[in-house]
């Protein structure tokens, strides 16, 4: 019963958290859907979003303005990417492996050559933080401070600013690109230029979501990004799987991604309150939770609908 109660009290903390993840998964799920790019960047340019906001907020910088500057970092790690891939004629996974790379030393410069830095509630004026929830809990703080509540309203904010763009003409020729190269280079549309502009995008909400896991952690460290392409693919095929019959508009697309984030860190949670495995575990659990997931569309296709595979379109994915 006390394992329970556990549970159900680590829920807020589960779902701000998830919802926190939510948003990178969406910058995933852009490469990975849209552009059918698997792009591993997102390990490295996390932790640059959290690195960056840190060290910006440390130096007297407002909390807007180091968060518009931790995406535009990002969204750097992308354009590094991209050009790798487009000039240099890497393949995508290869380009984003090398940039990953080298972002654990960038990322070490940023801190100064330390491993992490701190964020204090009590000395800077954070947007999300575990200590904020825990004061709502209690009754020091407005309800409109939990995370819960400012991690939505930003989440349907970037969903909002996304479903505008991705239906204007450059946005749809980025999805365009991702659906058929050859048919769109064929009309005319710089496919380079458009992977390029979806890295960027893509790893700057990465970023984005990494300033705001460093300051609802208070701190950013060198180790933060670690397993974030896992985690993003986890979101995106469970919301996939859960939500992909009722969800067909772009937008309610994207809102599945943040659920699916959800989700999973609630499993996560359920894991470790009811159970008693090792927290060292975490990752291999974080592995079979994707596995299972991806596993279920092949299983519905060959058991249920008698097809092999995951399907004959991207759909399928």
């Amino acid at each position: 019963m006390s394992r329970f109660v556990s549970f159900v009290n680590a829920l807020p903390g589960a779902a701000s958290q998830g919802l926190i993840w939510g948003i990178m998964a969406i910058g995933v799920f852009i490469t990975y859907k849209l552009l059918d790019i698997a792009d591993l960047t997102v390990d490295g340019s996390f932790c640059t979003g959290g690195a960056t906001c840190a060290v910006l907020m440390a130096a007297g910088f407002d909390i807007g303005t180091a968060m518009a500057i931790a995406f535009m970092v990002g969204a750097a790690t992308g354009l590094v990417t991209g050009f790798f891939h487009t000039f240099c004629g890497i393949p995508a996974i290869l380009s984003g492996i090398l940039t990953q790379l080298g972002l654990w030393s960038i990322n070490l410069a940023i801190m100064g050559m330390k491993a992490n830095t701190p964020l204090s509630v009590k000395n800077y004026d954070l947007l999300v933080s575990l200590r904020y929830l825990q004061d709502v809990q209690k009754g020091t703080r407005p309800f409109y401070q939990h995370p819960i509540f400012v991690v939505a309203v930003v989440t349907i904010v970037v969903i909002a600013i996304l479903y505008w763009f991705f239906g204007t003409e450059l946005g749809a020729s980025i999805r365009a690109t991702g659906a058929n190269g050859n048919m769109a280079r064929a009309q005319g549309i710089n496919t380079d230029r458009n992977k390029v502009i979806g890295l960027m995008i893509s790893n700057g909400l990465v970023a984005f979501s990494g300033a705001l896991l460093a300051q609802y952690n208070s701190f950013a460290d060198i180790n933060m990004g670690r397993g974030a392409i896992v985690i993003g693919l986890a979101a995106i095929i469970i919301g996939d799987v859960l939500f992909s019959k009722i969800f067909r508009n772009f937008a309610l697309k994207l809102l599945a991604v943040s659920i699916g984030a959800i989700i999973y860190y609630v499993v996560i949670q359920a894991v470790v309150s009811l159970s008693d495995m090792d927290s060292n575990y975490l990752k291999l659990i974080s592995a079979l939770i994707v596995a299972l997931f991806l596993s279920v569309p092949y299983w519905k296709g060959k058991y249920i609908h008698g097809t092999k595979g995951f399907g004959k379109t991207k759909a399928g994915k």
